[in-house]
């Protein structure tokens, strides 16, 4: 089985279609920034981006992401630049413990490719499904309009 990884095919062989996602990103390729919370979908830790659209990667069968581009917190970086929301929650020192935080950044990735003008209430809702046991809900929601910032700024020049 091929499965696209940040840009790159990846071919994996021997192990099993029903293996969750996370498994295959975390130990086949070692990619870190998916993390493991809850195993059930529902803490968002491990949230990915399929075809970019923000997915639970612990619930995502590897069957169901042949074919499609994923992209881990890993990939977002382009040329040496971090993505802007990567940016907008160091700006912010949005993170405590740090382990929502991957979560946290894709969902937001995601928002704001599908809605670059997302409003206060839009980027609560998104966010709603993703749980930070720190109490950083402020700092993650500056760095959300931090990151608003830096995007339209990179989108006017």
């Amino acid at each position: 089985m091929e499965i696209k990884v940040n840009g790159r095919l990846v071919a994996l062989s021997n192990i099993p279609p029903e293996t969750p996602l996370l498994y295959v990103l975390r130990n086949d390729l070692q990619l870190n920034g998916p993390k493991y919370g809850c195993g059930l979908g529902e803490c968002g830790a491990c949230t990915v981006l399929i075809d970019g659209v923000a997915a639970r990667s612990c619930s995502t069968p590897l069957s169901a992401a042949q074919g499609k581009a994923i992209t881990t917190l890993e990939g977002l970086s382009q040329e040496g630049h971090l993505h802007p929301v990567q940016q907008g929650f160091i700006d912010e020192q949005a993170a405590q413990c740090g382990y929502c935080t991957n979560g946290m950044i894709m969902t937001l990735v995601a928002l704001f490719e599908r809605d670059p003008e997302a409003s206060e209430q839009q980027i609560k809702n998104e966010l709603a499904f993703n749980l930070c046991r720190c109490g950083t809900h402020l700092e993650i929601l500056a760095a959300a309009k931090q990151a608003k910032r830096l995007l339209a700024e990179r989108g006017a020049q």
